[in-house]
């Protein structure tokens, strides 16, 4: 008797020619979901927003002093206004559950850095895919070095956290403003708003971690697959 090679069956050829179309549809749904949720609040499709932020809170800590907000008058919002807006409280826990109002506008359904990280992913894939053929793997210390931003700035913002959400020592940056000397402007040094450090090494540091994991694993997964078309 012979056994069939499974590496030869049509449907593992068909995903293995078109691996990257399937990638970009299915992956390009997971990362537009969180984008549409406020957009169907802002329509009235209430139940189906809240849908997606109860599914990608599995995902994300969805905390909305760090995260964008759409259809309102600021992109990001300050933790005082959230405050005042949903309660007065610093608990991680109820802060999450804001997802915003007709007023303030409604929240992404992830924070800043998953955007920069996931959707950053499906970026620097279309912008490796043209030239495939020509970049090696990114070796694993290639990947350690670009994941370590996020790692010491994720590290440090939850141990800032312990102290209490907007009173840890990466909501006021004092050591940073030490080091230099108070040479920007305030809005730079704390809070989370769009321009400043933290917002800054956030968006980086997500960023830099999808360029490695791209770098690294997709010429791997494209020579693992062309073997199977």
């Amino acid at each position: 008797m012979t056994l069939s090679n499974p590496t030869s069956s049509p449907s593992v050829s068909f995903i293995g020619r078109h691996w990257f179309a399937l990638f970009s549809l299915f992956y390009g749904l997971f990362v537009g979901l969180p984008f549409l949720a406020p957009v169907l609040m802002n329509i009235g499709w209430t139940g189906v927003g809240e849908s997606i932020y109860s599914v990608y809170s599995f995902f994300c800590h969805q905390l909305p002093q760090r995260s964008f907000f759409l259809f309102g008058p600021k992109l990001m919002l300050p933790l005082d206004t959230i405050q005042a807006a949903w309660q007065d409280t610093i608990n991680p826990v109820v802060l999450r559950q804001f997802i915003g109002n007709s007023a303030l506008g409604w929240k992404v359904a992830w924070s800043d850095r998953m955007i920069s990280m996931y959707t950053g992913l499906m970026l620097f894939a279309w912008l490796w895919y043209p030239f495939r053929h020509r970049i090696k793997p990114l070796p694993i210390l290639g990947l350690a070095l670009l994941s370590l931003p996020m790692l010491l700035d994720g590290g440090s913002h939850l141990i800032s956290d312990f102290a209490g959400i907007g009173q840890g020592f990466r909501d006021s940056n004092l050591w940073l403003a030490s080091l230099t000397a108070n040479s920007l402007s305030a809005s730079f040094y704390s809070g989370d708003a769009i321009g400043s450090f933290n917002s800054w090494m956030r968006l980086i540091s997500g960023g830099l971690f999808s360029l490695g994991l791209v770098w690294s694993t997709f010429p791997l997964f494209k020579q693992s697959v062309s073997r199977n078309a």
